[in-house]
């Protein structure tokens, strides 16, 4: 990244001369993150996406969340929310939209050092989030028709390696997107204020202090459905090795704090479907497809993740199944 526009930054917001090179942080899957240390303090500058920023509907949606951030603030939620200046969060130059935030010393768990103690934190907060903001309304989240055919015959001549891959798994794709178009119509119509990405690299700890990070995303959505996903990534989804005691006691933790269970648990495993998207999302990167050069290789890799994540779901669904009914 151009130290230019770092220096720019600083002189735009008066943040002081830089002290250091600014360096890229670790966890944006989508943007970029940067720590940038000044002599008049320390900051994190989150670079958004400029594909993403030329979406109909990015506008829009980042105001809600800046909005939703705001009353999450007002109720004493431990986040990290972006600083204001001049009356706006979100700042521009010279085409490239970002937000600043101040320096918080934590760090990310890793998931091997995730514990009980910190799924029950994570279930109190989520549910504390929930609880701020409810209204009856249907879950806005839409049916998926991705043509996965169409990725599988592109990616042939783009990646022999993901073709094979996609092409072998393509009839569980096809019936895991089925499924969960028919499920999501079965979401009961109550939606709250939601993070929608709480997952381990979005929560930085100190000890047992932490602070939420990456509020972009909030909106409102079904809580029901945010629950299940943060339960999962929680208990060792990502790394495809569920701890169901973990999951447990997270969701006793956010039923203890408040937060209302769902009575369908089977409706809710099939209604979520993000990881077929953010599949998609990242066959597009390796294809070329509404994303820089610089991102084929991490979507090469994020799709062999995600595919491996896809297969494990299906697998486990028994399991799954077994453990929330037992709740």
């Amino acid at each position: 990244m151009n130290s230019e526009l770092f220096e720019k930054i600083c002189r735009k917001l008066k943040l002081g001369e830089l002290k250091y090179q600014p360096e890229s942080l670790k966890g944006g899957l989508t943007h970029k993150m940067y720590s940038l240390f000044t002599k008049e303090g320390k900051y994190a500058v989150k670079l958004l996406n400029p594909y993403i920023m030329k979406r109909d509907t990015a506008m829009g949606n980042y105001r809600t969340a800046e909005e939703l951030e705001l009353k999450l603030e007002q109720h004493g939620i431990p986040i990290v929310p972006a600083l204001v200046f001049n009356g706006k969060k979100m700042q521009e130059i010279d085409g490239q939209y970002f937000y600043l935030f101040d320096w918080y010393e934590g760090k990310r768990l890793k998931n091997e050092e995730i514990t009980v103690a910190h799924c029950r934190t994570i279930g109190k907060y989520l549910a504390a989030i929930h609880s701020i903001e409810r209204q009856e309304a249907e879950c806005e989240r839409d049916e998926i028709h991705i043509d996965w055919d169409f990725y599988i015959d592109k990616m042939k001549s783009q990646n022999k390696e993901l073709h094979a891959l996609l092409l072998h798994n393509r009839q569980l794709f096809y019936e895991s997107q089925e499924k969960g178009n028919l499920a999501i119509k079965k979401i009961p119509a109550v939606q709250s204020i939601c993070h929608n990405d709480m997952d381990s690299k979005n929560v930085l700890w100190k000890g047992e202090d932490c602070r939420i990070i990456d509020l972009e995303s909030l909106s409102f959505f079904s809580p029901f459905i945010e629950l299940y996903e943060v339960a999962l990534c929680w208990s060792g989804y990502e790394i495809c090795n569920i701890n169901y005691d973990f999951m447990r006691e997270l969701i006793h933790s956010y039923a203890e704090s408040g937060g209302e269970l769902p009575t369908d648990w089977e409706t809710i495993y099939y209604s979520n479907y993000g990881r077929l998207e953010w599949l998609e999302y990242n066959i597009k990167r390796v294809l070329g497809i509404d994303c820089a050069e610089d991102e084929r290789e991490l979507g090469v890799s994020e799709v062999r993740e995600t595919t491996a994540h896809v297969i494990y779901y299906d697998k486990e669904r028994e399991k799954i199944l077994n453990c929330l009914n037992s709740i």
